[in-house]
């Protein structure tokens, strides 16, 4: 049992060593995966958990798990159009389900999550305004229990310190992992427009026009064109359409 369910909801140096280790992955994944087994150190009798991350428009994505009924409770949310994860991600409320069948909040997601054999559970948004107040929450961490009233107002407690080391990180390896793909991406552009100068003898200028246009004619990322010119050898145009020659 980990020292993190001791000595109160932040149990200080145990909170400290967790955050260090949370940040310890430069790599969005891995992050989301170090948080969904390390809050069952949190929350002692949870069984499996899962991450929901808000992408564009407001969509909602389970991006890692530690078990695949995790996935299933949080996938039926999205279905449903109903349930706490959906909720915290969206709103900056925690919620504690004691008893899925009896909670009368989410009058269909409970009683199907039960059924799967899942009867409690917390629900606590992964927060991104301590190192960026303008930005949206991440999303939310759900943490699941296959026993009625398996957890608790202390395992909330914990869940919500646990939250705000969690989104730190989380942040964190979102920077590292935009900035190591932009590094990436134009070093392949970099050789597409290589590749498109010894071909078809244009200039960089030209080569990364070509590409552009392309991109946009095509409505194809710039690097996934790159990418292509790299593997191929030619952008999938004929020389009148380069224009560059």
């Amino acid at each position: 049992m980990s020292e993190l369910t001791g000595n109160g909801p932040d149990s200080g140096p145990a909170f400290a060593t967790l955050s260090q280790e949370l940040l310890a992955d430069f790599d969005e994944l891995a992050t989301l995966e170090r948080i969904c087994r390390r809050s069952l150190d949190v929350v002692p009798g949870a069984d499996f958990a899962a991450i929901t991350v808000r992408r564009r428009r407001g969509r909602l994505e389970t991006l890692a798990q530690t078990d695949e009924l995790a996935r299933r409770c949080d996938e039926l949310q999205y279905d449903l159009g109903e349930g706490p994860c959906v909720e915290s991600a969206l709103e900056d409320e925690p919620f504690l389900v004691r008893n899925t069948r009896d909670d009368e909040r989410w009058p269909k997601w409970g009683p199907a999550v039960a059924e799967l054999g899942v009867h409690s559970l917390i629900s606590a948004q992964l927060p991104a305004t301590v190192i960026n107040p303008d930005r949206d929450p991440l999303g939310a961490i759900n943490i699941y229990s296959r026993c009625a009233d398996g957890v608790d107002t202390a395992d909330l407690a914990r869940t919500l310190v646990f939250a705000v080391h969690a989104g730190n990180a989380l942040v964190a390896s979102q920077q590292v992992t935009t900035l190591r793909n932009a590094v990436e991406a134009r070093h392949q552009i970099g050789i597409a427009q290589g590749v498109l100068i010894s071909r078809y003898r244009l200039t960089a200028e030209q080569a990364f026009e070509a590409l552009q246009r392309y991109s946009s004619h095509s409505n194809t990322k710039l690097r996934d064109v790159a990418a292509s010119v790299v593997e191929t050898g030619e952008l999938p145009l004929d020389d009148r359409e380069l224009g560059t020659r």
